[in-house]
């Protein structure tokens, strides 16, 4: 029986378990999205995770709208990552870097310029700024003459990637951001080869992530999606048979896995009805398929032993608890997380000043 502290391959990566760090957004980079020293020690103290998936990271500054959020993009980034994935290694951890574009969730006060996205749509609700939340703005809707140059930023940022010493990427189409935009059909109404069928609709992640295959190799590209229910205001209106669709992609082009955030009715980070589609996908996407939301070491467990996941990603637990791995093997409580309003905040604070459970016991 597969146990969560039982090592795996993840493509290129030997993981000492099966417990992943999920991408947690922290905002600690500086205001011109360079990573900060502090960053250092937050990822080092959770090197003991089978993986680290790093929080969202840009890859251009037309795609990065979350203020003090990390980038990829600039000779600067790449030498400010690198001693944090130094520091990973050094602990015994392995890490890969989420790329991210958010599509219609910036704002121009953020990046400088119009939001885009498939359509020209808009988010309800305010986007995070430097001067506090503003209402979300009209995307105006990517020209086919615009995709390659966007996919060869997701190329750009997939070798700066590397250059600092990731152990490989993961392209962030999930949670309503830009790929998702293209995906699902309540945000796309285009009528060009990027729109309509499901086909059609899938093709920018398809390109993408060839393209990414391409520069960096298949086992160190990984995947993120979140197929069932609204995400930040997107959603598909016949999620099985598109993500069918995208699970053979992505099962053809052969990346080193697919991470699925498959939030429940009383979902922390979303809540829906919508069931999950992991069985489908499952039948699918024949790599490693990690799974996300919500999950306790009961459950996660659970779905290792049904053959339904082959590794497990927490989020919010490892915020309060950089050890978690240890404490799932331990049964240990978990520390209390602190406050919503130093999860992106500056400083230590809320950020690398959880004890781990040898400090709490001593």
């Amino acid at each position: 029986m597969t146990s969560l502290f039982d090592p795996i391959h993840i493509g290129a990566i030997t993981a000492p378990n099966r417990i992943v760090m999920a991408p947690l957004t922290r905002g600690r980079a500086t205001k011109d999205h360079v990573p900060t020293p502090i960053m250092v020690d937050y990822y080092r103290q959770r090197a003991s995770a089978g993986l680290i998936i790093t929080e969202a990271t840009g890859i251009s500054r037309q795609g990065l709208g979350w203020p003090y959020a990390p980038g990829l993009w600039s000779d600067e980034q790449v030498t400010a990552w690198t001693p944090v994935t130094q520091a990973v290694h050094d602990a015994g951890g392995r890490i890969i870097a989420q790329l991210w574009h958010m599509g219609r969730q910036v704002h121009s006060d953020v990046t400088g310029e119009q939001p885009v996205s498939s359509s020209a749509t808009a988010t309800q609700g305010n986007a995070h700024t430097y001067e506090g939340k503003k209402p979300f703005e009209t995307a105006r809707p990517l020209a086919v003459e615009e995709i390659p140059a966007l996919i060869e930023t997701y190329v750009a940022a997939a070798n700066n990637a590397i250059r600092a010493g990731f152990d490989g990427v993961q392209i962030h189409a999930a949670n309503g951001y830009l790929i998702d935009q293209f995906l699902r059909d309540n945000a796309n109404g285009r009528t060009d080869d990027y729109g309509g069928s499901v086909e059609n609709r899938v093709r920018l992640l398809g390109e993408v992530t060839q393209a990414v295959v391409d520069a960096i190799g298949a086992d160190r590209v990984s995947v993120r999606l979140s197929p069932n229910g609204d995400s930040q205001g997107v959603n598909d209106s016949d999620p099985a048979s598109l993500f069918a669709h995208v699970a053979d992609v992505l099962n053809a082009i052969g990346i080193a896995s697919l991470e699925l955030r498959e939030p429940g009715p009383n979902g922390t980070f979303g809540a829906t009805d919508v069931p999950r589609q992991s069985p489908m996908i499952r039948e699918h996407f024949k790599g490693p398929l990690i799974l996300n939301s919500d999950y306790d070491a009961k459950r996660a467990q659970a779905d290792l032993d049904s053959g339904l996941a082959d590794a497990i990603s927490f989020g919010r637990p490892w915020i309060a608890n950089p050890d978690l791995g240890e404490r799932l093997r331990a049964d240990a409580p978990l520390n209390a997380i602190q406050g919503m309003e130093t999860w992106y905040g500056p400083g230590e604070k809320g950020y690398t000043d959880y004890p781990a459970l040898d400090k709490v016991e001593s």
